[in-house]
């Protein structure tokens, strides 16, 4: 049997990354790739991956790789995400912008990939991704600018981008993820959603559209509207 051929998948331990990375690995011999840059909530999900990684689910996959680029030289020491204290529950994903997010990943991620020999870097936007750095004209130079600056042939692909997070969440049913594993909040709270955040609200609503039981243990219940 031909070896299946190889791709780097950027992982975080959220909800999205945790399904792309179970659905890579059905066509694809995997490296999960972390990058680290010293955001607040990363120590809580690199605890989390380690976790999720152990599942039956990911059995065969290349050990996880954790990089580092750190943004705190370019981003203000009051930034939310180093400080921790993300913006309200209903604010909307523009107010969580992360500037050059997809820009510092995928560079690190060629050099992982171009050094694996791997031909392929996965990432997992979802449909209605508003930023600059999630248009198919943005992964398409990367995938270009990756290729001739490595000399080494990369495609930047995202399945995912067709797909609302409900969407993920029944695929991720039907693949097995452990969602109890997985962490997708801004805010942790002893490795616990912090229940308080957008992240937190988009994962509870997906949860409910989808009509798959949320099995998160989140630290508060959910802000009431007003009026309510």
């Amino acid at each position: 049997m031909a070896p299946r051929p190889s791709s780097v998948v950027l992982v975080s331990s959220g909800l999205d990354s945790a399904v792309l990375l179970a659905h890579e690995a059905t066509q694809y011999d995997v490296r999960p790739v972390y990058v680290r840059s010293g955001l607040a909530w990363e120590s809580a999900e690199l605890r989390m991956l380690s976790r999720l990684l152990t599942s039956s689910v990911y059995a065969g996959l290349r050990p996880l790789a954790v990089v580092d680029v750190p943004m705190h030289d370019v981003y203000p020491a009051d930034h939310w995400a180093l400080t921790g204290t993300p913006p309200a529950y209903d604010t909307p994903d523009e107010d969580v912008y992360l500037i050059g997010r997809n820009l510092t990943l995928l560079s690190k991620a060629g050099i992982v990939a171009a050094r694996g020999d791997a031909r392929r870097i996965v990432l997992g936007p979802l449909a209605g991704n508003p930023f600059p750095d999630a248009t198919p004209a943005f992964f398409a130079a990367m995938s270009e600018a990756l290729s001739r600056g490595l000399a080494h042939s990369l495609t930047v692909a995202t399945p995912f981008a067709a797909l609302h997070k409900a969407q993920v969440i029944e695929l991720g049913a039907r693949l097995g993820v452990p969602f109890a594993l997985t962490l997708s909040c801004m805010n942790p709270q002893e490795d616990r959603h912090c229940g308080l955040c957008s992240k937190c609200r988009e994962r509870r609503d997906a949860f409910a559209e989808a009509g798959v039981i949320d099995p998160t243990p989140y630290a508060h219940a959910a802000p009431r509207e007003p009026g309510a």
